[in-house]
């Protein structure tokens, strides 16, 4: 009897997870940029690093690629990451339909030194740059398109 009580409760468990997985895997969450925090970040790595490395992407760490008028979507991929196809495919469509808005794919497996700065735990991350490359929000996992449309129209907001 205690092994089908010990099950129920695994099972209940299991799901609980799951719900709470899914409710925020994708979904954006803005972020403050650290020139504008009170307080500088707790942790140092003891590296020098210049004001875009804290606030931000520059076209150098995008390999060249140039930020959009309006946004850009930074998404980290690796090559084994199914979610990341389905999320470069949506990010593609949302971006062909908004003019101003960009969308730079970066392997995070061949960019640690970025992924590490920025941050990055997992494949697909999606981060939101306005025009100047500084991230005003992120999403870790596959972002819904309903999802992606309002992180830039929280963007365009004042």
């Amino acid at each position: 009897m205690i092994g089908v009580w010990v099950l129920l409760g695994a099972v209940v468990v299991t799901a609980l997870v799951a719900a709470v997985t899914k409710a925020v895997n994708g979904r954006f969450r803005a972020v403050v940029p650290v020139s504008a925090s009170a307080s500088p970040p707790a942790v140092s790595t003891g590296q020098p690093s210049a004001p875009a490395a804290a606030d931000g992407v520059s076209v150098d760490d995008l390999g060249g690629a140039a930020l959009g008028r309006r946004a850009t979507f930074l998404q980290f991929s690796s090559s084994f990451c199914a979610p990341c196809r389905a999320t470069r495919l949506l990010l593609a469509d949302v971006v062909a339909a908004r003019e101003g808005v960009v969308h730079v794919e970066v392997d995070a497996e061949a960019n640690l030194e970025l992924v590490r700065r920025l941050n990055v735990l997992r494949t697909p991350t999606v981060l939101v740059l306005d025009a100047d490359g500084v991230v005003r929000g992120r999403a870790s996992g596959a972002p819904r398109r309903d999802q992606v449309e309002a992180a830039l129209d929280a963007l365009a907001a004042p």
